[in-house]
């Protein structure tokens, strides 16, 4: 079982910047691959990102290619969302979840953090 917890979410600026955090428990954390989901409201839920469990394989949505950065640091057991040049159509309630697949990584799901960009 793992667990996760999003933190690092809030109110910036277009043109800012922000980090997320994905923290998990369980010694297993390390073998899932994590992808980043945000969904705003009215819309679909839509994924982000995705990085594989030994953080040598990341791939992003056009949306954000460019702009946001997948990492992980699996001694601390987290996984960051470095998200640059944001802009308001960025704003979104963004989860973090973790699985086995690579091309499907949703087995566990966190909380969910607010990101809002103001123009």
């Amino acid at each position: 079982q793992v667990q996760l917890v999003e933190s690092g979410g809030g109110l910036v600026q277009a043109g800012g910047s922000l980090r997320l955090s994905c923290a998990a428990s369980g010694r297993t954390f390390s073998s899932y691959a994590v992808g980043w989901f945000r969904q705003a409201p009215g819309k679909e839920r839509e994924e982000v990102g995705t990085i594989s469990w030994s953080g040598g394989r990341t791939t992003y949505a056009d949306s954000v290619k460019g702009r946001f950065t997948i990492s992980r640091d699996n001694a601390k057991n987290t996984v960051y969302l470095q998200m640059n040049s944001l802009k308001p159509e960025d704003t979104a309630v963004y989860y973090c979840a973790a699985g086995t697949y690579y091309s499907h990584p949703t087995t566990y799901w966190g909380q969910g953090t607010q990101v809002t960009v103001s123009s």
